[in-house]
C-alpha cells in the first residue's frame, strides 16, 4: 500500500507561481511513475504531467507544457509539480497519482492522494 500526501497548494495570483510536492509513504517509490492531475470546478479530471522510474523527463499536457515542469526526488520519496505564469484557467484541485507505468489516464494509477486546491485570483 502507498498513501501520497500533497502540500503547496493555496491562492496565488495571475503569473505567480507554485511548486506542489507529493510524499509517498509505503512501498518502494522507486518503482513507482508518477503524475499529476487536476479537476478544474465544474470540469472533468485531466492529466497534467507524469514522469517515470529513474526519470527526470517528464509527459507534460500541451495545455501546460510551457509553464509546468514536473520531477521527482527518490531519496525523498517525492515528487514536484513546478508551476508558473499561473493563470485562472489553472485554478483547480490538483491531485497526486502514482502507478507501474506513466500514463495519461487516471484510471490507471493504483495509488491517488486526496488533492490539493490551486486558486489563480485575477
Amino acid at each position: 500500500q502507498v498513501w501520497l500526501e500533497e502540500s503547496g497548494g493555496g491562492l496565488t495570483q495571475v503569473g505567480g507561481s507554485l511548486r506542489l510536492s507529493c510524499v509517498a509513504s509505503g512501498g518502494d517509490f522507486r518503482l513507482l511513475a508518477m503524475a499529476w492531475f487536476r479537476r478544474p470546478p465544474g470540469k472533468e479530471r485531466e492529466f497534467v504531467a507524469s514522469i517515470n522510474t529513474n526519470s527526470n523527463t517528464g509527459d507534460v499536457a500541451d495545455s501546460v507544457k510551457d509553464r509546468f515542469t514536473i520531477s521527482r526526488d527518490d531519496a525523498n520519496r517525492a515528487a514536484y509539480l513546478q508551476m508558473s505564469g499561473l493563470t485562472p484557467d489553472d485554478t483547480a484541485v490538483y491531485y497526486c497519482a502514482a502507478g507501474r507505468q506513466p500514463k495519461r489516464r487516471w484510471s490507471h494509477y493504483s495509488y491517488t492522494g486526496q488533492g490539493i486546491e490551486v486558486t489563480v485570483s485575477s
